[in-house]
C-alpha cells in the first residue's frame, strides 16, 4: 500500500552481534530517543569496514599482482631451462652425423662435465627463488591479516571504549600467528640462510603481539572485575586466620554461570594460547642455548588472579610491620582457601591450551610467594636493617636481631606449610632445580639481597657464639667426657671434652638454618659466613688454653699435658665430624660452586687443615717436652763412659738409667689415658724415634770405649728400655732400629769387624742388616769396640 511505513525486518533475520547489539542499546522505550545517534553510530562502523574492507582488495589486488608478475618470471625462467634441456639433447643426439662416433663422445663427455653442472645449479637457484617467493607471500598473507585484525580491534576499541572484543577474532589472530611460527620454524631447520627474511617477520609479530598481549590482558581484567574479582577480605574475614568463611562462598570463579563463565572460559584460553606461542617463539630463538628455565615463565592467567589479591592485602599488611606473623598467616590462608578451587576449575582449561609443564596448584602457591616476597623486599627487611643499624649505635641491638631471626623462622615455616599445600595434594614438588625452587619459596629473598643473607648469618653466628661462649668457659666441661664418640677405624671412643659436643651440636643447628634456602650457591655461602667462622672460634679458643698450659709451665707438669691432652682430643673429634659431614650429598653438592673459596674441596677444607696442623704442632711440643725431660735425666748416665769399660757381675740395669725410664714410663702413661688412640700412637711414636736418636748420640757417639762388659751391660739396658714400649707394641725393637743396629755392631766378633768391613764397607753393612746407620756412624762404632785378650 503506497504511504505505508516500510516493514521491520524479523528478529531471525537478524545476525547475532546485531541482535546483541540492539539489545544493549535498546533496553527501554527512552531509548529509542536516542536511536538517530546509534544510526549515526552504525553508519561510521559501516564506513570503516568498508574502508578496511577496500583496503583489503587493494592489497590482495597489489598482491595477485605481484604474483602473477613473479610468476611470468618464473615461467620465463622455466622456459629458458626447457629450452636449454632442448639443446643439450640436440648436441649429444647430433654429432652422429659426419662426426662419427669419436667426436659424439666427446662432445659428450664435454658437456658431462662442464655444462650439466651448472645447469643443475641454476635449476635449483630457480627453485629456491620460487620457494622463497612462495614462503614470503604466504608470510606476508599471514601477517598481513594479523596486522589488520590488531588494528580494526585497536580502531574500534578506540571508537568505542566499552566495546568489548570478539575471542573468536582473537584466536583466529592466534591461530595465524601459529601458522606464521610453524613456517619459521621449519625455515630455520630447513633454508637456514633465509635469516633476514624471518628476522623481518619476527620484527612484524613482535610489533603486532605488543598490541596484541596488552589488549588481551585488559580485556581480561575487565572481565575478572565483571566477575567481582578479587573478592572483598573483609567480607570473608580472611584477615583473621582463626574466622572466616569458607572460599567457596566467596571465590567468584565457583559461582560464576551461563555466558559470563563461558566468556571468562575463552578469554583464560586465548591467554593461555598467546602464552603457548611466546613460549615458542622464545624456543625457537634461544634454540642452542641452555636456557630452558627461563622459558618457564609464570602462567599469565594466575597472575591475574594474584596481583588483585596482592594490591588488595597491602592495606592490612601496614598495620603488621611489627607483628609479621599476622602477614604470614594472612597470605598462606588466602593461598590455602582458593588452591583447591582454582586447580579444580582452571586446570583443565590450561591442559586444553596444551600449555605443558603448567600446574595452576604449583603457579597459584608461586604467585602468591613472589607477591610476598616482593612486599617483604620493599617494606619489612629494609626497616629490619634500619633498626640493627640504630641498635648497633645505641648499643640496643640485641632486640633488633631477635626481631630478626624471629622473621627468618616465620619464613622458614611458612614455606614449610607452602610446600605442603603442593605435596598434600599428591603432588611431586617438581621444582627441584634451585632456580625454579626460588618460585615457591619466601627465602628467595636473600637471592637478589647477598648482603642480607651476610646479616642474617652474622646474626646467627653471634647468637649461636653468646651460648657457647659460657660452655667453652667452664673448666667442667673440658673436664667432663663426651660420651658415645667413636673412632672410625676403631671401637675406643675420642675422649674428647663435652665442650666439643656442645661445638659440634650448635655448627649443626647453624647448618640446618641454611638447608632451606633455595640455592646451592646460598647455602654454601651461609655456611661459609655462619658455620666456618664458628670452627675457627673454637679452634682459637683450643690454641689459647694450649698457650696458657705453656706459658705456665712449659708442659712440665702432668696438668699442664692433660689440658693439652685435651684440646688435641677435642680437635681430633672436630676434625673427623667435619670429615664425615664432607661426604654428604648436601656438602659435595657445594663442593661445584665454591671452588673459589676452598679450590674445589669439601667447604670446610680450611678448617680441617687448620685442626689437623693444630693436633700436629701440639702432638710434637708434647714429644719434644718429655724428650727433653728425659734428656735431662739421662745426663749422667751419658756422662758416665768408664762403665763401658768396667767388668761386670750379674745382669743389672744402670742405675742413672732407671730414673730416665721411670720418668718415660710415667709420661707414656699417663697419655694412655688422657689422649685419643689415634694421636697417643703419634706421640709415643715419636718419642720411641726421638729415644733412639738421644742414645745413639749420648752413648755410641760419644767416644767411649766399648769392653765386651760394657757391651753386656748396654744390652740390659736397651732389654729395659725396649720393656718400657712393650705394653703398646709386639715387637718394640722395631722402632729403635739405631740402638739395635749399634748394638748388634758391638756385638760382633773382631775378626767381622776388622778383616771383613776392611774390604767393602758398605756393601758388607747391608750384608749384615745395617741400613739406619750412615757409614760413618758404623764405623765410629766399630772404631771405639775394643777387644781384651
Amino acid at each position: 500500500m503506497e504511504g505505508a511505513a516500510p516493514l521491520l525486518p524479523r528478529p531471525s533475520d537478524l545476525s547475532a552481534p546485531l541482535r546483541r547489539l540492539l539489545a544493549e542499546r535498546l533496553r527501554a522505550e527512552d531509548d529509542l530517543s536516542r536511536s538517530p545517534d546509534l544510526e549515526v553510530e552504525l553508519r561510521g562502523r559501516c564506513s570503516d569496514l568498508e574502508a578496511s574492507l577496500s583496503d583489503l582488495g587493494r592489497r590482495l589486488s597489489e598482491s595477485i599482482a605481484a604474483y602473477a608478475y613473479r610468476s611470468e618470471e618464473f615461467g620465463g625462467r622455466l622456459g629458458e631451462v626447457r629450452a636449454g634441456l632442448i639443446d643439450l639433447w640436440s648436441s649429444i643426439a647430433g654429432p652422429s652425423v659426419g662426426g662419427g662416433e669419436e667426436q659424439g663422445g666427446g662432445r659428450s663427455q664435454q658437456i658431462h662435465a662442464e655444462e650439466l653442472p651448472v645447469l643443475a645449479k641454476e635449476v635449483a637457484r630457480v627453485e629456491t627463488v620460487r620457494a622463497y617467493a612462495e614462503t614470503a607471500l604466504k608470510l606476508d598473507s599471514l601477517i598481513g591479516d594479523v596486522e589488520d585484525a590488531v588494528s580494526s580491534s585497536v580502531t574500534a576499541k578506540l571508537r568505542s571504549p566499552h566495546a568489548v572484543n570478539s575471542e573468536e577474532v582473537r584466536l583466529s589472530v592466534i591461530e595465524s600467528l601459529k601458522q606464521i611460527e610453524d613456517i619459521l620454524t621449519s625455515v630455520i631447520k630447513t633454508r637456514s640462510q633465509w635469516a633476514r627474511l624471518v628476522s623481518a617477520v619476527d620484527h612484524r609479530v613482535d610489533r603486532a603481539l605488543a598490541v596484541l598481549r596488552p589488549q588481551a590482558i585488559a580485556d581480561h581484567r575487565s572481565l575478572l572485575a565483571s566477575l567481582g574479582w578479587p573478592p572483598l577480605l573483609s567480607s570473608s574475614n580472611l584477615a583473621n586466620p582463626e574466622r572466616g568463611k569458607s572460599a567457596e562462598s566467596v571465590n567468584p570463579l565457583i559461582s560464576m554461570k551461563g555466558d559470563l563463565k563461558g566468556k571468562y572460559c575463552d578469554s583464560f584460553l586465548s591467554l593461555c594460547n598467546l602464552q603457548e606461542l611466546q613460549r615458542r617463539r622464545k624456543s625457537r630463538q634461544l634454540e642452542g642455548h641452555n636456557l630452558e628455565i627461563a622459558l618457564h615463565q609464570p602462567l599469565w592467567v594466575i597472575e591475574e588472579l594474584a596481583n588483585p589479591i596482592s594490591i588488595t592485602w597491602v592495606r592490612h599488611f601496614s598495620k603488621w610491620v611489627e607483628k609479621p606473623e599476622f602477614i604470614f598467616a594472612l597470605v598462606y590462608k588466602i593461598t590455602r582457601d582458593f588452591v583447591d578451587s582454582l586447580d579444580e576449575i582452571l586446570q583443565p582449561l590450561v591442559d586444553k591450551a596444551k600449555l605443558v609443564g603448567y600446574s595452576c596448584r604449583e603457579e597459584w602457591i608461586s604467585a602468591m610467594v613472589t607477591a610476598l616476597s616482593t612486599y617483604l623486599s620493599k617494606e619489612i627487611f629494609p626497616k629490619y636493617v634500619d633498626l640493627l643499624q640504630e641498635g648497633s649505635s645505641s648499643g640496643v641491638s640485641s632486640q633488633a636481631r631477635i626481631s630478626w631471626l624471629h622473621l627468618v623462622d616465620l619464613m622458614i615455616s611458612f614455606d614449610k606449610r607452602m610446600h605442603s599445600l603442593i605435596t598434600n595434594a599428591g603432588l611431586l614438588l617438581s621444582l627441584r632445580e634451585d632456580e625454579n625452587l626460588q618460585r615457591v619459596t619466601i627465602l628467595c629473598v636473600f637471592c637478589d639481597r647477598p648482603d642480607w643473607l651476610e646479616i642474617w648469618s652474622e646474626i646467627e653466628l653471634r647468637e649461636m657464639l653468646d651460648k657457647l661462649k659460657p660452655v667453652m668457659q667452664e673448666e667442667k666441661s673440658w673436664k667432663s667426657r663426651l660420651e658415645g664418640t667413636v673412632l672410625m677405624s676403631g671401637s675406643e671412643d675420642y675422649r674428647s671434652p663435652a665442650v666439643s659436643g656442645a661445638v659440634i651440636q650448635a655448627l649443626s643447628l647453624l647448618i640446618d638454618r641454611s638447608r632451606p634456602l633455595p640455592s646451592i650457591a646460598l647455602r654454601a655461602r651461609f655456611v661459609r659466613l655462619a658455620g666456618a667462622p664458628l670452627v675457627r672460634e673454637f679452634l682459637d679458643c683450643l690454641l689459647r688454653r694450649c698457650q696458657e698450659a705453656e706459658g705456665l709451665t712449659a708442659l712440665a707438669d702432668d696438668d699442664a699435658i692433660l689440658r693439652v691432652s685435651q684440646s688435641i682430643n677435642a680437635a681430633r673429634y672436630a676434625e673427623s665430624i667435619l670429615t664425615e659431614w664432607c661426604e654428604d650429598v648436601f656438602f659435595l653438592e657445594m663442593e661445584a660452586v665454591s671452588d673459589e673459596d676452598t679450590g674445589g674441596g669439601c667447604i670446610f677444607e680450611d678448617e680441617m687443615g687448620g685442626l689437623k696442623e693444630f693436633r700436629t704442632e701440639w702432638v710434637e711440643k708434647i714429644s719434644t717436652v718429655i724428650l727433653r725431660g728425659f734428656d735431662a735425666r739421662c745426663r749422667d748416665y751419658f756422662k758416665n763412659k768408664k762403665q763401658w769399660q768396667e767388668k761386670t757381675e750379674g745382669l743389672a740395669v744402670s742405675r742413672t738409667f732407671i730414673g730416665a725410664l721411670d720418668y718415660l714410663e710415667g709420661k707414656i702413661s699417663k697419655l694412655d689415658q688422657s689422649l685419643n688412640p689415634m694421636d697417643f700412637v703419634a706421640v709415643w711414636r715419636g718419642l720411641a724415634g726421638g729415644v733412639d736418636q738421644l742414645i745413639l748420640s749420648g752413648v755410641f757417639m760419644s767416644n767411649a770405649k766399648f769392653h765386651n762388659g760394657g757391651v753386656e751391660r748396654l744390652g740390659v739396658d736397651l732389654e729395659v728400655l725396649f720393656r718400657v714400649f712393650a705394653a703398646w707394641c709386639l715387637r718394640p725393637e722395631g722402632f729403635f732400629p739405631k740402638l739395635c743396629e749399634g748394638l748388634r755392631l758391638l756385638k760382633m766378633e773382631e775378626r767381622q769387624l776388622k778383616d771383613e768391613m776392611s774390604r767393602a764397607k758398605e756393601r758388607w753393612l747391608r750384608e749384615n742388616g745395617i741400613r739406619h746407620l750412615t757409614l760413618s756412624e758404623a764405623l765410629k762404632i766399630v772404631k771405639n769396640r775394643v777387644f781384651v785378650g
